[in-house]
């Protein structure tokens, strides 16, 4: 059943919230104000730039706050002064003090990129790949205090590929996430809140650069997970002498024993169509996309015109 049009408060910056403001930008409801980060230093100029939703706010006349925290009584004010039916939060990146969750008359609402209570925290998406999960999908949750530890409103499964990077499955997310929310509105009054069970929470911890250290020791599935996982951010990577070489794209191989048998972890044991073959602890890794140092990616049969630099026999990671 259809409720009232809401008057909503947005909170988000990234492209993933873009992407959920676009479809209530679609929808019956009235967007009083959206809320995103200050705008940041961005590309080669380091120039000031808006983030996505503010763009995307600006395009579509909608009033925009960037207050530096939301702490401050006067900036609780201003949202208060609003008087929003409901907040709506999507990667914010500010935390919402409780005076800011209980001011709008039906609350504040968050879409987390993830089957709460798996993955709370700063990088669910990634952790997913990494862990090996096969599905994932998005939760619409009543926020709290406690970080993604809100009673549960609504949640959609997608599966999880064995193609998938981060950057395919943030995409896949961001569309199940945007449908998702617009059906959690139509039924907002009616939704049926279930607690999570705190004893099958996980946290998704924020990613570091120094994961994208790829260990050859390790079984080639888990790398390519690896590889996957950090695509597009901070991406895996191996040394090749002084060379850093950036992995964004590989798939795993299994190899017989007495193929690999003497060869190396790290060794490059071959080029095809596909890409460069590389020995690993348990099985072989193929290689289908890679960037060289000053140079862009290359995929695929282009692969073999890195051979003279990286002949077959080379070991890959013996420096850090």
């Amino acid at each position: 059943m259809s409720n009232q049009p809401l008057r909503i408060i947005f909170a988000g910056t990234p492209e993933f919230a873009a992407q959920h403001l676009q479809a209530l930008v679609d929808s019956e409801h009235h967007i009083l104000a959206v809320y995103s980060q200050p705008d940041r230093p961005a590309g080669r100029g380091r120039k000031l730039t808006a983030s996505p939703v503010k763009q995307l706010a600006v395009a579509n006349n909608i009033d925009v706050q960037q207050p530096l925290s939301l702490k401050d009584p006067k900036a609780q004010a201003h949202l208060a002064a609003y008087k929003a039916d409901i907040m709506i939060v999507v990667a914010y990146g500010l935390l919402l003090p409780e005076a800011v969750l209980n001011t709008p008359r039906l609350g504040c609402i968050n879409v987390h990129a993830s089957l709460l209570p798996r993955w709370r925290g700063a990088a669910p998406i990634q952790r997913a790949l990494l862990a090996d999960d096969k599905e994932t999908g998005v939760t619409i949750m009543q926020m709290e205090a406690g970080l993604d530890t809100g009673p549960m409103l609504l949640k959609q499964t997608i599966a999880i590929t064995a193609t998938d990077t981060s950057a395919s499955l943030h995409d896949k997310l961001a569309t199940c996430g945007s449908s998702s929310l617009v059906e959690a509105l139509q039924q907002i009054t009616s939704l049926t809140a279930e607690t999570q069970d705190d004893s099958q929470a996980n946290y998704a911890n924020k990613l570091t650069k120094d994961e994208g250290f790829i260990d050859w020791q390790t079984p080639a599935p888990a790398i390519s997970r690896q590889v996957r996982g950090l695509n597009p951010w901070p991406v895996a990577y191996t040394d090749f002498g002084e060379q850093r070489l950036r992995i964004w794209l590989a798939e795993a191989r299994e190899s017989s024993l007495s193929e690999l048998t003497n060869k190396h972890a790290g060794a490059v044991i071959g080029y095809s169509k596909q890409g460069i073959h590389v020995a690993c602890g348990e099985g072989e890794l193929l290689i289908t996309q890679l960037q060289w140092p000053g140079g862009k990616a290359v995929a695929g049969a282009q692969l073999k015109t890195l051979q003279q630099k990286l002949p077959i026999g080379s070991v890959l990671g013996a420096a850090k």
